[in-house]
């Protein structure tokens, strides 16, 4: 059974479901020495923010899968030495999303009408209201940096409040902003000018870094009020106490910094202007806790029951907006994979994937790194969809994908050829129903059988017999035919023919040698869909 490390106080609901396929350890936040000790007997690790996954504690990963953290950033995993090592790691991108919208909103209100501020001095007993004269934000102007699902939702609450919003997010299209009500400003340097309030919504990255500096600050409307709920490091810190004393900048809220916790010498904590700082509390609400813990929790569970899983933040390929058009074929792109490797023999050198129809109009990146994982996990352990593009890689195999703009008999259609220093086969698969996958063409032969875990393939010459002759062999030996189908390699009598039979058990080596003795029969190939249960070992290394 699956062992399951959940550590940093998450919430025990997400245990409830990780139980269903592991059994289910909680430890308090470990130091990585502490952590190095035990993570091996692990398949999977659960966490917040405290636990430092880092190369020392991944390269004591034997067994990991997948590593899960509890929130939207993965700051605290080392994301790069997890690919590498074939770890998926998950987070939960939406689960908190309402908790941080409200946040962003509460930051800019608070800021506005001096409500931290006027708190303590009523507890303090006095009456000052009018030194708390704040403004109104109701036809202000907002700039928002970054509309995703947290931005979108801070824009219509904007919205809601008579707030002009003014958009720049280079990831989004006019037409989207435009729907919501908003207003899309391509370029950065016209938006600064602009903008009354202004919060990003943007996660950090080399382009984000310090993307509110000392010049751009400088670009802003004097009098701008500045909302950070997003990522520590997106503003630098320096500057905007600068502009905040010298009245620039006239009022912040930042929830998240560069280092945290909040150490004695940041700038910030020494500022004369307006400012209000948080404890990085944009996903701190009692139902984004538990939103994420079982957002990640059931993502785990997921992969370890060998499904995918909807949040990967290594796999980009895999991102739910990609995936989600592809999720019918992403198990015959598998299968596929893996039958076209069972039936080839070699080393593999190219590996082209073609798809037709209306899947020639999708990004069908999800479904290589499908065919990837089939066509390698048959001759090596640990593939997965994290490293099957670097194991390709690093082998020197070239993958090719392409398109098809004719016409075929199916809605979508997916054809993988492997050519290998030996020899060239390829196979077609198709789904000719909901939830009704297909392989339709295996080399030249047209077929229509489903990809069952045991198949046997047996070409042979088209003559009266062949069948019967096979079927006994099969029967004899308590091996039960589950579908069957003859294809002809042309439409001549007598010429070149396949049978494609489902089978639902194994066919084994001795049973295939007694099928190749066949008169009439060309060779016999048994191929098991489900290769991490049964790796032929007959096969040449990759």
């Amino acid at each position: 059974m699956y062992k399951v490390l959940v550590t940093d106080k998450i919430n025990k609901t997400a245990g409830d479901i990780l139980s269903q396929v592991a059994e289910v350890h909680y430890k308090e936040t470990m130091p990585e020495d502490e952590l190095a000790l035990i993570i091996g007997e692990y398949d999977a690790l659960m966490v917040r923010s405290q636990t430092k996954v880092t190369k020392k504690i991944l390269a004591a990963a034997k067994n990991m899968k997948i590593i899960g953290r509890a929130g939207v950033g993965v700051d605290n995993i080392d994301v790069e030495e997890s690919t590498q090592r074939g770890i998926i790691v998950v987070n939960s991108p939406e689960g908190n999303t309402t908790a941080a919208a409200e946040h962003t909103i509460a930051m800019m209100l608070s800021m506005t009408r001096y409500i931290p501020e006027a708190d303590l001095s009523t507890k303090a007993g006095k009456w000052e209201r009018a030194k708390f004269t704040g403004v109104e934000v109701f036809n202000k102007t907002l700039g928002i940096i970054g509309l995703g699902k947290i931005g979108s939702r801070v824009a219509k609450a904007a919205l809601a409040l008579g707030m002009k919003v003014l958009v720049c997010d280079p990831f989004t299209s006019k037409e989207r902003v435009e729907e919501l009500g908003a207003t899309y400003i391509k370029s950065l340097e016209d938006f600064w000018p602009l903008c009354d309030f202004i919060t990003i919504h943007a996660p950090k990255t080399k382009e984000t870094m310090y993307l509110i500096n000392k010049n751009t600050l400088n670009r802003m409307k004097p009098g701008v009020r500045i909302v950070n709920c997003a990522r520590g490091g997106i503003i630098d810190e320096a500057a905007l106490k600068e502009a905040l004393d010298s009245g620039h900048v006239a009022s912040a809220a930042v929830d998240v910094f560069e280092k945290e916790p909040l150490e004695a010498d940041n700038p910030l904590l020494k500022c004369k202007g307006h400012l209000i700082l948080t404890p990085h509390l944009g996903a701190s609400t009692e139902e984004a806790q538990i939103n994420v813990a079982l957002d990640v929790a059931e993502q785990i569970r997921d992969v370890l029951a060998g499904k995918s899983a909807r949040s990967a933040v290594n796999i980009p390929a895999l991102k739910a907006e990609l995936l989600e058009p592809v999720k019918p074929y992403m198990n015959l792109a598998e299968n596929l994979g893996t039958l076209v490797r069972q039936i080839s023999n070699g080393a593999i050198k190219i590996i082209k994937i073609r798809t037709h129809g209306s899947l020639a109009q999708l990004d069908s990146s999800p479904l290589k790194i499908a065919v990837l994982k089939g066509i390698l996990s048959g001759n090596l352990e640990g593939v997965n969809y994290v490293n099957a593009p670097i194991i390709a890689k690093s082998r020197g195999i070239i993958v090719e994908d392409s398109k098809s703009d004719s016409s075929c008999n199916f809605v979508g259609l997916i054809t993988v050829k492997l050519i290998t220093d030996t020899e060239t086969h390829a196979v077609s698969g198709a789904m000719i129903a909901e939830n009704t996958p297909r392989i339709v063409k295996i080399d030249d032969y047209n077929t229509s059988i489903a990809p069952a875990e045991h198949i046997l393939i047996t070409p042979h010459q088209d003559k009266p017999g062949m069948i019967a002759k096979v079927a006994t062999i099969l029967g004899t030996n308590s091996v039960n035919i589950s579908m069957m189908q003859v294809a002809r390699k042309d439409k001549t009598v007598g010429g070149e023919s396949t049978m494609i039979i489902n089978t639902d058990d194994l066919v084994k080596p001795e049973l295939l040698e007694q099928i190749k003795q066949i008169d009439g029969v060309f060779n016999a190939v048994y191929v098991n869909l489900n290769p991490e249960k049964s790796v032929s070992e007959e096969k040449t290394a990759v």
